[in-house]
Protein backbone atom coordinates (compact mmCIF):
# COMPACT_ATOMS: atom_id res chain seq x y z
CA UNK A 1 0.00 0.00 0.00
CA UNK A 2 2.93 2.29 0.00
CA UNK A 3 2.22 5.84 -1.27
CA UNK A 4 4.21 9.10 -1.33
CA UNK A 5 1.10 10.50 0.23
CA UNK A 6 -1.11 9.58 3.20
CA UNK A 7 -3.32 7.39 2.75
CA UNK A 8 -6.78 7.45 2.88
CA UNK A 9 -9.49 6.21 5.29
CA UNK A 10 -11.61 4.45 2.48
CA UNK A 11 -7.96 3.06 0.91
CA UNK A 12 -6.74 1.94 4.86
CA UNK A 13 -10.03 0.40 5.08
CA UNK A 14 -10.33 -1.64 1.97
CA UNK A 15 -6.32 -2.54 2.57
CA UNK A 16 -7.27 -3.89 6.02
CA UNK A 17 -10.07 -5.83 4.66
CA UNK A 18 -8.10 -7.55 1.82
CA UNK A 19 -5.02 -8.15 4.14
CA UNK A 20 -7.26 -9.59 7.09
CA UNK A 21 -9.04 -12.25 4.62
CA UNK A 22 -5.61 -13.57 3.76
CA UNK A 23 -3.86 -13.41 7.02
CA UNK A 24 -7.01 -15.19 9.32
CA UNK A 25 -8.74 -17.42 6.29
CA UNK A 26 -11.94 -16.25 6.39
CA UNK A 27 -13.94 -13.39 4.09
CA UNK A 28 -14.15 -9.72 5.68
CA UNK A 29 -17.75 -8.46 6.53
CA UNK A 30 -16.52 -5.09 6.70
CA UNK A 31 -14.85 -2.42 8.58
CA UNK A 32 -16.64 -1.25 11.59
CA UNK A 33 -14.51 1.69 13.38
CA UNK A 34 -11.33 3.29 12.76
CA UNK A 35 -9.68 5.46 14.89
CA UNK A 36 -6.46 7.39 15.13
CA UNK A 37 -3.81 6.47 17.66
CA UNK A 38 -0.30 7.74 18.43
CA UNK A 39 1.66 5.42 15.81
CA UNK A 40 -0.94 5.16 13.48
CA UNK A 41 -4.70 3.65 12.80
CA UNK A 42 -6.69 0.98 14.55
CA UNK A 43 -9.36 -0.73 12.61
CA UNK A 44 -11.82 -2.89 13.95
CA UNK A 45 -12.67 -5.20 11.30
CA UNK A 46 -15.81 -8.06 11.31
CA UNK A 47 -14.88 -11.41 9.53
CA UNK A 48 -17.44 -14.82 9.28
CA UNK A 49 -15.26 -17.44 10.75
CA UNK A 50 -17.90 -19.91 10.31
CA UNK A 51 -20.71 -19.70 7.70
CA UNK A 52 -23.90 -21.96 8.81
CA UNK A 53 -27.51 -22.24 8.03
CA UNK A 54 -29.69 -20.44 8.93
CA UNK A 55 -27.43 -17.30 8.49
CA UNK A 56 -28.69 -16.15 11.31
CA UNK A 57 -26.31 -18.53 13.41
CA UNK A 58 -22.84 -17.89 11.42
CA UNK A 59 -19.98 -17.15 13.82
CA UNK A 60 -18.71 -13.79 13.33
CA UNK A 61 -15.43 -12.47 15.25
CA UNK A 62 -14.29 -8.57 15.55
CA UNK A 63 -10.64 -8.11 14.99
CA UNK A 64 -8.77 -5.17 15.96
CA UNK A 65 -5.92 -3.99 13.91
CA UNK A 66 -3.25 -1.59 14.34
CA UNK A 67 -1.82 0.31 10.92
CA UNK A 68 1.25 2.10 10.57
CA UNK A 69 1.60 6.04 9.32
CA UNK A 70 2.28 4.23 6.11
CA UNK A 71 -0.94 2.72 5.69
CA UNK A 72 0.63 -0.81 6.50
CA UNK A 73 -0.42 -3.48 8.78
CA UNK A 74 1.40 -3.46 12.45
CA UNK A 75 -0.76 -6.15 14.29
CA UNK A 76 -3.95 -7.98 14.36
CA UNK A 77 -5.89 -10.06 17.06
CA UNK A 78 -9.17 -10.80 17.83
CA UNK A 79 -11.45 -9.31 20.26
CA UNK A 80 -14.63 -10.52 20.31
CA UNK A 81 -16.42 -13.84 18.77
CA UNK A 82 -20.34 -14.04 18.18
CA UNK A 83 -23.42 -15.56 16.67
CA UNK A 84 -24.61 -13.22 14.01
CA UNK A 85 -27.94 -13.12 15.59
CA UNK A 86 -26.62 -11.75 18.92
CA UNK A 87 -27.55 -8.41 20.13
CA UNK A 88 -24.62 -7.20 22.21
CA UNK A 89 -25.98 -4.01 24.57
CA UNK A 90 -22.54 -1.90 25.56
Amino acid sequence: MSESAKPSLSSIAEHVLEELEALVGCPAEGVTAIRRDDDGWVVTAEILELERVPETTDVLASYEVTVGEDGEITGYRRVHRYVRAQVEER
